[in-house]
């Protein structure tokens, strides 16, 4: 009631301020969590270095030490540590982009709601998802570098291929960082990380990491190669024991098509756990 008596209608509400979402996935919006989680990373090299320190620990005792027994490998003619440290250098690709995305991706789920403040910018889910893996990418890509420094430190490198390892990584990384993403979103609490290890250790042990496909008997066989760290091992430890055959796109095509498969999921069950 306005002082003259009259009913003053009350003024409308102004519209609530919302981001306007961009159906679809621009490089742009996913590059710009990707420099949100760099400037984060950059603060610290520790998780880095610290995801150096287990394979180091492997190639030494089990590589350099239980190499002394062993000596060359039949069949390759290289010293065990130089037949180990290629496939350690995929494990620490694909621990390091995995870590990333499954234990890293639901802290920020679950404890500290990080996506909650991303889902009204202009940023979709899928962007998130991506924007993830790209960041986890580029870690594992590092810790590559890193445990590539050491082998040649080592005088463990034998061949000009190794340097494959560095793309050879991009493919691990992704399709690791992928899946990890996919389990995440299926983690309800911290207790079923110890299911995650019971896939990941037996798979690290068995997938060709400290012998060759043809210790395990025949019909074994199939099994181990259908693995997605023995494709990764596959990819890097070829060409670095100076192999080159056309057989190195099985993993490629093995890679890409698990790391797309993941990602698909990912974001679809993303898009279900945030927007509804």
């Amino acid at each position: 009631m306005s002082a003259t008596g009259l009913s003053v209608p009350p003024a409308p509400a102004a519209p609530a301020r919302t981001a306007t979402k961009v159906p679809g996935w621009a490089a742009r919006r996913t590059l710009a969590l990707v420099e949100r989680n760099l400037m984060i990373y950059r603060r610290s090299i520790t998780p880095l270095l610290a995801m150096l320190v287990e394979p180091i620990m492997y190639l030494l005792s089990v590589g350099i030490g239980v190499g002394v027994l062993v000596g060359a490998v039949p069949g390759v003619h290289v010293r065990y540590a130089s037949y180990v440290a290629p496939a350690i250098l995929a494990t620490t690709a694909m621990n390091t982009a995995f870590n990333q995305t499954s234990f890293g991706v639901f802290i920020r789920i679950r404890l500290e709601q990080t996506y909650e403040a991303i889902v009204p910018t202009p940023l979709s889910v899928t962007d998130i998802a991506l924007g993830e893996v790209i960041s986890a990418v580029l870690n594992a890509v590092l810790t590559s570098i890193g445990f590539l420094v050491v082998l040649a430190v080592l005088g463990l490198i034998v061949s000009p291929g190794i340097l494959v390892a560095l793309p050879a990584a991009v493919l691990i990384g992704y399709a690791f960082a992928a899946g990890g993403l996919a389990v995440t979103t299926y983690l309800r609490d911290f207790s079923d990380f110890q299911l995650i290890q019971l896939v990941m250790l037996p798979m690290y042990l068995f997938a060709t990491t400290f012998y060759p496909l043809s210790v395990y008997p025949g019909w074994l066989r199939p099994l181990i190669e259908i693995l997605p760290l023995y494709q990764s091992i596959q990819l890097v430890r070829e060409p670095a024991l100076g192999t080159f055959t056309w057989s190195a796109l099985v993993p490629v095509a093995y890679l890409v098509a698990f790391g797309t498969i993941a990602l698909a999921i990912a974001a679809r069950r993303m898009t279900r756990m945030l927007l509804h």
